[in-house]
Order: structure tokens, then C-alpha cells, then sequence
């Protein structure tokens, strides 16, 4: 998953919606018959990863309609109409579209006396340009623009309401200027210190990744992926798109991890939603391989594409609803690349397979050339783990031994030891953090398992370090029964764990708090799926609680904590919903810490960017 969300969770996910008020009666009436026999199946009996249906009452009805007639659950949907769409939508939300006021993109323009000041050189200590920060993907701020000391004083200094209902992506702060991304595929840029808006750019489809910025050809250019699979450069000035090029030919194709931008070259990493497509016993499954693809930053013009699975998928057999199957498939590239500018590498993390019995390149870890995109190396971290959402063996496309879902789904790491050496890091949904040597080929020098594991269980979404640790979340959602492998404890979902670099030795590990969730008991969770971020001294990483936290790197104290799940007044003249935190992280630039409130799942949904700094100042 990438996500590390992983993809099959997406798409069921993203389709369905928020509780509520008012709900016509007919429509709700109407949208029965056709949620029985569209969604009961995955939905009133659900595994896995796929959400069950109380679940699917934290979106927004207009955020049903969207997933349904231009998101990824179309294919789903064909054959209804507009009104059964609507019906169906408001039927799982027992809500009425138009139930949250959408902020207009214009609104809260920036006045002209302010664009100077977004003039100034990018300086690369200050800024947080890309989801992890740096070409290592450290998701550390060495120039937080506050100190440690100074975070207990942190408070809310603007909000701002994205359309669309749910927060996804992360935001980028370079040169001044915000850079965020939306569900709805709306990319803005505001006021970094003010969250007044400069210009917003529809990219007609979902974006759900953190921006890059740097040089198109002369101009400067934000470059992101989309979740149809096209790559975009827009000026990152005026809003004006440059180029779009397609990343994939396959019909299914996404780009769901950020791209990384590094010596004139985009560096995109490409996923998939065929995954959840095979639960449909008629589609042909599966015929999507992973890929880096490297363009040119100037054009959008491809220069190499490197895929995950090296051999293509061929025939194999019928299903037992008569429809061809192919293999092998599979092995997505859900996180950003991590660059090695020294060994000029880019290395990545793959997904489970989606058919075939083995698939070399799923669950692992892989080192390609910056230049050729030749594959220099690859390490699995789990063997025949093939994955396809469905509800029975023996039955359409499901394999015949359903795997774990196991995916490297977040961002690998690259950190430099104390004594100058250097590992790469990655963490895994079955819950293990792996440290690899990449001199040798990735030989294994340590792992560590410190969660159980799961579709949406594991280390998520991302990990950060510094220079002697680093700092691991869990996810774990509802596996609080069983005890992981060297833990004495009873298990609980969420926490964060610190690690030594060198050894993997645990310096400390910090349980999730019990403060329950502002909206109540449903629903409210305590993992910690979200990508975390540090600071000397300090590693803030949110939870599906809604809670974001601050915890002191030298023993695991938490130090800090806001509550953001409510509802904020925001600058663009509307109110801004919080909820659950989940995916992509925190972002922390020139003395501000910017957080996505409401990715949803576990939670509610919501559309809250919060900017938080010293006293609100």
C-alpha cells in the first residue's frame, strides 16, 4: 500500500462518506437496493483491509458522487445513473450533498504588496521542499525556526478549508509560498505565514501527493503525480501548466508517492488500483507492473523506466468465472524515491503481488542507476505475498493462499551514522523495521519486528531520523490482542519507538496516550499510521485519535499535544472540519508546523491545513 494507505483500503475508502443530518427519505429509500447489491459483499462482511460499513459514515456525500462518477471507484459504479450515484451516496452518508460549504478556490486572494516577499532565494535549511525534506527522505528540519524548548508553547496561528472534503497529500513551503494538494485534484499556493492564496490549479483528477520544486528548463515549477498516472510541472509563479506527460500506459495506473526532483530529472515512483479491480471476477487480473520513471524535468520527456517486476505478465489460466488471468503482477511503487547522490543511486519500496505464485520484486527493497535506471540490487522482505481484494478462495481472481499484504509502502531512508557510515531504512506493514548496508548490495545489517502487522497495520506511512536514531510509528489498527515477537507487554495499537541507527537497539518506546477521540467513542482510534517529522530534540507524529503530539527524542516524553479534531474558522471563509490524521505527515518550515487535519478511515474526514506556531505568532 503506500502508502503507504494501501490501495484496495483507498479506493473503498475514498468512495464512501461522512455522518450526518438530513437525509431525504426517498433518496436514502432508492440507495439501498443498489448499495446491497453493489457493496454489501465487500462492505457488511468486511476483511482485511476493506472498512466495514460504519465505517464508511466519516466522508461527505459530494465525496461519494466524486469517487463514483470521476474517481477511482468509477469502474464500480458502471452502469448507474446520476441519480442512483446520488441515491447511493446519500444512502451510505446519511448526508444530503452540499452538507459542507465548499470554499471557493479564489477566495482570500493575496494582495499584490505581499508578492515580493515570495521572491527570496529557496534556502534548502529552511524550506521543506518534497515529502521527506532532503534527497534522503529524513523528514528532518535541522532550522525548525523554534527550538525544542519553545514547542510547549506552540498554538494555532490560521486555518485553512480545503474543497473537497479530506485532506490528503502534504504541504511543501519553499521560497515563502505553501504548495498543498487536494482530493478533488486542486493544487494552491498560499501565503506561507498568512494562508492567503497566491493561485490554484485544477489537475482533473486526485492528487494525493506532496509537490517538488525546482527548475523546469528556466522557470521555476511545482511537479507532482496524479491518481489517473499522469505527471504534471506547473509554474510555480503564476499556476500555469508547463507540461503533463503520462507516467504509464496501463488504464489503472496511478502516481501516488511524490516525486523527487534531483539534476534536471523527476524521479516518479508508479502505483495502481488494479489491486482492488480483481475482486471483479470478469476483470482480467492482473497485467499492472510497479515502476520508476525517470522524465526530464524541462519536457516531461521519459528517459528511462525501470519496472519492479522485470519479466511482463503472460497468460496462465482461466478463473473459475472463465475470465484469462495473467502473472506475474504487481510489486507498486506506493513511496517517494530516495536519492543517493553519492553512490547515484534511487532506491525504493515495493508492494505485495497481485497474482502468480512468485513475483521477484514485491515486498523488497531496490536500488536502481540515477542515470540508466539499471536495477543494482533488490532484498525481499516477504516471500508470496500475493494480494487481491475478493471475499472467497477458489472463487474469481482471489489466489489460492491470500497473502499479508506486506507492503514497503512508505518512503525508504537514508541516514548517516554517528561514525560516518551510512544505512538505508525502511519500514514494513508486517510491522518490521529493516536497516540495510548500501555498499553491499543491501545486505541485511539489522531488523527489528516491533508491531503485528497488517493491511493497515505495521509502520504505515513513513519514519524520521536524526543523527543517532531513529523514530518509528505504529499503526496496528485493531490488532490489540496478541504480542509481537520480543515484546512482553500486551500489545496495543499506536506508540512510537526510537531506535539506534548503528544497532537497532530500542532506546525507548513510548505507548499511545488514552484521551479518546473529541468526536466519540465510534470510530476512535489511537494508532499512528501518519508519517512523522523531527526537529532537534523534538519528533512530532499524529494519530487517529485526531491528536497530534510532540515527543522529547532524548526519552520518549511527550511534551506537547494538540487536539485537532474540531472545527477551525479558516482564512478562506468557511469552516474547516479536523478528524482523524492519517497518511502523509507534518511539515515544519521557518518557525511553522503545518498539519493535514481529516484524511478519514478510522475517523472522521476533514479539510482542515492547520499552521501552527509560538503562540500562535
Amino acid at each position: 500500500m503506500r502508502r503507504s494507505l494501501s490501495l484496495a483500503l483507498t479506493l473503498c475508502v475514498i468512495a464512501f462518506a461522512a455522518r450526518a443530518a438530513d437525509t431525504p427519505v426517498a433518496a436514502t429509500a432508492n440507495g439501498a437496493p443498489i448499495y446491497a447489491q453493489r457493496c454489501a459483499t465487500c462492505h457488511d462482511h468486511a476483511q482485511g483491509r476493506i472498512p466495514p460499513r460504519y465505517m464508511l459514515s466519516h466522508k461527505t456525500a459530494d465525496q461519494v458522487v466524486r469517487a463514483l462518477t470521476t474517481g477511482p471507484m468509477r469502474q464500480q459504479a458502471a452502469g448507474l445513473s446520476a441519480d442512483d450515484i446520488k441515491a447511493l451516496a446519500i444512502f451510505i452518508t446519511y448526508k444530503r450533498a452540499g452538507a459542507w460549504p465548499e470554499p471557493d478556490p479564489a477566495a482570500n486572494g493575496c494582495k499584490p504588496h505581499a508578492e515580493p516577499a515570495m521572491l527570496r532565494p529557496s534556502s534548502a535549511g529552511t524550506d521543506w521542499n518534497g515529502w521527506g525534506r532532503d534527497m534522503e527522505n529524513s523528514r528532518f528540519q535541522p532550522e525548525p525556526g523554534f527550538t525544542a524548548a519553545d514547542v510547549p508553547r506552540l498554538k494555532l496561528k490560521w486555518a485553512f478549508a480545503y474543497p473537497g472534503g479530506e485532506t490528503v497529500g502534504e504541504p511543501v513551503m519553499v521560497a515563502g509560498r505553501l504548495y498543498v494538494s487536494s482530493a478533488i485534484g486542486r493544487i494552491f499556493a498560499l501565503d506561507a505565514r498568512t494562508g492567503c492564496t497566491y493561485w490554484s490549479f485544477d489537475a482533473g483528477a486526485p492528487v494525493k501527493n506532496a509537490v517538488s520544486v525546482g527548475l523546469a528548463g528556466a522557470r521555476r515549477a511545482i511537479f507532482f503525480g496524479d491518481m489517473s498516472g499522469s505527471v504534471h510541472a506547473v509554474d510555480a509563479m503564476t499556476g500555469r501548466e508547463i507540461w503533463q506527460a503520462k507516467a504509464d500506459a496501463h488504464p489503472l495506473a496511478q502516481v501516488r508517492g511524490s516525486p523527487k526532483l534531483y539534476n534536471g530529472r523527476l524521479y516518479v515512483p508508479v502505483s495502481s488500483g488494479e489491486e482492488s479491480a480483481g475482486e471483479d471476477p470478469a476483470y482480467p487480473c492482473c497485467t499492472f507492473r510497479g515502476s520508476v520513471v525517470a522524465l526530464d524535468a524541462a519536457t516531461g520527456r521519459i528517459i528511462w523506466k525501470a519496472y519492479t517486476i522485470p519479466d511482463e505478465p503472460k497468460p496462465t489460466k482461466k478463473n473459475p468465472a472463465g475470465t484469462q488471468m495473467y502473472a506475474p503482477s504487481g510489486a507498486a511503487v506506493w513511496g517517494s524515491p530516495t536519492i543517493d547522490v553519492k553512490r547515484n543511486r534511487v532506491y525504493v519500496g515495493t508492494g505485495n503481488a497481485y497474482s502468480g505464485i512468485e513475483s521477484p520484486g514485491a515486498d523488497s527493497v531496490m536500488a536502481f542507476d540515477l542515470d540508466t535506471g539499471k536495477r543494482l540490487w533488490s532484498v525481499a522482505g516477504t516471500a508470496k505475498d500475493v494480494y487481491v481484494v475478493c471475499q472467497k478462495i477458489g472463487t474469481g481472481n482471489c489466489p489460492a493462499e491470500i497473502g499479508p499484504d506486506f507492503d514497503f509502502g512508505s518512503s525508504t531512508l537514508l541516514g548517516t551514522l554517528p561514525d560516518g557510515r551510512q544505512l538505508l531504512f525502511a519500514g514494513q506493514k508486517s510491522g518490521v523495521v529493516w536497516a540495510f548496508d548500501p555498499d553491499h548490495d543491501g545486505k541485511v545489517v539489522w531488523h527489528k519486528k516491533l508491531a503485528l502487522g497488517g493491511a493497515y497495520g505495521g509502520i504505515e506511512h513513513g519514519i524520521t531520523a536524526d543523527s543517532g536514531h531513529l523514530y518509528v510509528p505504529i499503526s496496528d489498527v485493531g490488532t490489540s490482542v496478541a504480542v509481537p515477537t520480543g515484546q512482553d507487554a500486551p500489545h496495543k495499537e499506536g506508540g512510537l519507538v526510537s531506535l539506534a541507527l548503528a544497532t537497532g537497539d530500542q532506546a525507548w518506546r513510548t505507548a499511545a496516550p488514552e484521551v479518546g477521540c473529541s468526536w466519540g467513542a465510534e470510530s476512535c482510534a489511537s494508532a499512528q499510521p501518519a508519517s512523522p517529522a523531527a526537529i532537534p530534540g523534538v519528533v512530532f507524529s499524529a494519530s487517529l485519535d485526531g491528536h497530534i503530539r510532540a515527543y522529547a527524542t532524548a526519552d520518549g516524553k511527550i511534551v506537547w499535544d494538540f487536539d485537532t479534531g474540531r472545527n477551525f474558522a479558516a482564512v478562506n471563509g468557511v469552516e474547516a472540519h479536523g478528524g482523524a490524521i492519517t497518511g502523509y505527515g507534518e511539515t515544519i518550515a521557518d518557525g511553522i508546523l503545518y498539519v493535514n487535519s481529516g484524511g478519514g478511515f478510522y475517523g472522521p474526514a476533514g479539510n482542515a491545513l492547520l499552521a501552527i506556531s509560538i503562540d500562535g505568532k
